[in-house]
């Protein structure tokens, strides 16, 4: 076909095209969306998290309506993601820090592609025991771990050697806990494991239900809090001088680099979001620099999702549909 014969051809195709789009905007009906025409929310392996994500997807859908998907990763992946901005991950949904500092610091400080929320809500971690064991047995504080008249008492999975859940691999504070242990001197007392966390607790309930004593890293908000009652073994006040972690992503020699002999400190948790969202959804972008959370709250959906057995999506809508003033307050110049 000659050239003539091709634009003769080419207009057809235009006119064609136009008018299937007229078409399509007098009956309604929905053109193929671009794959950046949606919001995707990262989807780390804790319970809290994958709750604020489904929380953050919600809201997106229903108020903005913008299609938000999930994807499951760990911190790294998702911070390295929003960071590209090319809507293969734009939202964090729960940041821990100090715990995830080292990817702030480079994400957000220093190459700007990446936001964080100004609400937030707070978080403690440490080491608990359930009370009445830890009052059977005398223990109050995490150096008393190493004790040998505890010797298989803190036993789970029957090898005669005393273990301690320090968090999932993957996890900043899983890595910070390890350095905890050998600091602590109890890395000859307590064999570190870090299995799932969902796997561990259910592992655990039993063990308490049987009356047995487990030892393990724990934070809050989370339900075990509500349903246990458990204590957090003292330790050393946090003190900057000797609580210096560094990560894996900082230096291969993180662990013979770190030194951590004091408690954790008190955990802000934000929002953090790719600048693409500021571009393509500026309104989206701006209900979450304002997103906050009560961690009671937090607490109660996890208790609801993971002991009640609800489905995510379902406790998040019942949620939402009780929190309204919280919602209107989060959407305050956004919509």
């Amino acid at each position: 076909m000659g050239r003539q014969g091709r634009g003769r051809c080419d207009g057809t195709m235009a006119k064609r095209l136009f008018r299937a789009l007229i078409a399509a905007l007098i009956l309604g009906v929905s053109l193929p969306a671009r794959a950046a025409d949606h919001v995707a929310i990262g989807e780390p392996t804790w319970i809290g998290a994958q709750i604020m994500a489904r929380l953050i997807g919600h809201i997106i859908e229903d108020r903005f309506d913008i299609s938000a998907t999930y994807v499951p990763r760990a911190n790294a992946g998702i911070f390295a993601a929003m960071d590209l901005g090319r809507g293969e991950i734009d939202v964090h949904p729960d940041v821990w820090l100090p715990n995830q500092s080292s990817l702030v610091d480079l994400y957000v400080k220093r190459k700007g592609t990446v936001f964080l929320s100004s609400g937030s809500y707070f978080g403690r971690s440490g080491i608990c025991l359930p009370r009445g064991y830890a009052e059977r047995h005398d223990i109050h504080a995490v150096q008393e771990l190493a004790d040998p008249r505890l010797r298989g008492l803190l036993d789970t999975d029957g090898d005669g050697v005393n273990d301690i859940w320090i968090g999932e691999e993957g996890w900043a504070s899983t890595n910070v806990h390890k350095v905890k242990l050998r600091d602590y001197g109890l890395e000859t007392a307590l064999v570190a494991n870090t299995e799932n966390e969902a796997l561990y607790h259910d592992r655990m309930a039993q063990i308490l239900a049987d009356g047995g004593g487990a030892v393990f890293y724990c934070y809050t908000p989370h339900y075990v809090q509500v349903l246990f009652d458990l204590v957090m073994l003292t330790e050393p006040a946090h003190d900057p001088a000797t609580y210096r972690p560094v990560y894996p992503d900082q230096d291969a020699r993180w662990f013979e680099l770190s030194h951590v002999a004091s408690a954790d400190r008190i955990k802000t948790v934000r929002v953090a979001y790719s600048g693409r969202l500021n571009r393509s959804f500026p309104e989206a972008a701006h209900f979450l620099s304002s997103m906050d959370m009560d961690a009671s709250d937090l607490s109660d959906l996890i208790l609801a999702v993971q002991v009640d057995g609800q489905k995510i999506d379902v406790a998040v809508d019942a949620w939402i549909a009780e929190n309204p003033q919280v919602i209107d307050r989060w959407l305050v110049g956004a919509e």
